[in-house]
């Protein structure tokens, strides 16, 4: 490499970056921003209609880059959007670390690689590496729910490889995250006077808590999890609550786990609603509206695939080692190895995201480009062809 790693070019472009709101279906001026930076390097630049499917004021952003080898693309991922409190952020930087002020998350979550992402377009270019041709999918409203990657055009995407940066360890590369069910409950029992005739009443949330009680939540196995987040009831004091909206998750690495967690969170619910029923010889009351959608499905990538090998390869290239692990969380790699893109995450150095404590350490994005760099010089020396 002819010159060096440009530090102070890559803060910049994350300060840049960070100080332009894009919390989630608000992308449109983060994307702007990145089309700016990166129309001196791209061959193509593309939005995608995932914004009108996902309520957002902009696509995806998908960029082209002609390689000087011809070879597969590779694909690189980040997402623009952030969680909130995201608005109005006011950067620190002290001893080579970035934090907010601490009255919003930093944004490290995903601004951290779309800077690293910009930074290696720009060492390529100004040293002229060998690089084969590259597939850069910016996303949108990945943090609800995967959105913009679920809507994606793949009429647009050529790659079958790819790297997602969206993780906080960067000595580890993320090649397995489980599947995802989202639960949807609606029970409803009937509205009465909660003082002077309650027993004409059927208390949607006593009947909800009965189900919920009886539910093994959080951590089933070393491969599955659940969880209830939400209970919501409108109503008063001296009123029986007529209707209660439940909704959780189930999550597991094993498909059949997946759903046999979801059927049992399902069937607690039917059951103390048919055990009411048959208690009181009710007629249609209480009843029960359940909804399961499946959010991703799951990653499983073995530790002797090419995407795992290359990266490891390149970090013994910089007298690292990067060791495979698997996460609980899920990313847009799920929505993308479910379309044949065997996508693994690997991470920029961010912590303790989706907080007001978020930080990042420049040293660490510094490690990232170096190891981003050493894939896209071994994907131009044919690591990925057969």
């Amino acid at each position: 490499m002819k010159k060096p790693i440009n530090a102070n070019r890559l803060g910049k472009t994350f300060e840049t970056l960070v100080s332009i709101d894009s919390v989630s279906k608000e992308e449109g001026r983060i994307s702007q921003e990145i089309q700016r930076l990166i129309a001196p390097l791209a061959s193509k630049i593309i939005i995608d209609r995932a914004g009108e499917k996902t309520g957002g004021d902009t696509g995806n952003l998908i960029v082209r880059i002609d390689g000087n080898r011809n070879l597969r693309p590779l694909m690189l991922n980040a997402h623009m959007d952030t969680v909130e409190p995201g608005r109005g952020v006011k950067i620190r930087y002290a001893d080579g670390v970035f934090t907010s002020d601490g009255t919003t998350i930093l944004g490290a979550d995903d601004k951290s690689a779309i800077a690293i992402l910009l930074e290696a377009l720009w060492m390529i270019k100004e040293n002229n590496l060998p690089h084969g041709p590259l597939e850069l999918v910016f996303t949108v409203c990945e943090e609800i729910g995967l959105l913009g990657a679920r809507h994606l055009d793949y009429d647009l995407i050529s790659s079958a490889y790819g790297y997602a940066l969206d993780t906080s360890d960067t000595e580890t590369i993320v090649v397995q995250a489980p599947a995802l069910n989202r639960i949807d409950i609606l029970l409803h029992g009937r509205d009465a006077h909660a003082g002077v005739d309650p027993e004409k009443g059927i208390n949607a949330i006593l009947l909800a808590s009965r189900a919920i009680a009886g539910l093994e939540l959080g951590r089933v196995d070393e491969e599955t999890t659940c969880n209830i987040g939400v209970m919501e009831a409108a109503g008063a004091t001296n009123i029986v609550p007529k209707r209660v909206r439940v909704a959780g998750e189930a999550r597991s690495h094993n498909e059949e786990k997946l759903e046999r967690v979801t059927r049992n969170i399902v069937s607690a619910f039917e059951q103390v609603v048919d055990e009411h029923r048959r208690r009181h010889a009710a007629d249609d009351l209480p009843r029960l509206e359940a909804t399961v959608t499946n959010a991703f499905g799951r990653t499983f990538i073995p530790a002797n695939h090419p995407v795992v090998l290359t990266a490891q390869r390149a970090a013994a290239n910089l007298g690292r080692t990067l060791a495979t692990r698997s996460t609980g969380g899920g990313s847009d790699a799920n929505i993308f190895f479910g379309k044949k893109i065997i996508t693994a995450v690997i991470g920029t150095g961010m912590q303790e995201m989706h907080t007001l404590r978020e930080s990042i350490r420049m040293s660490d994005m510094v490690d990232t480009l170096r190891l981003l760099l050493g894939i896209i010089d071994l994907h131009a020396g044919g690591a990925f062809e057969p």
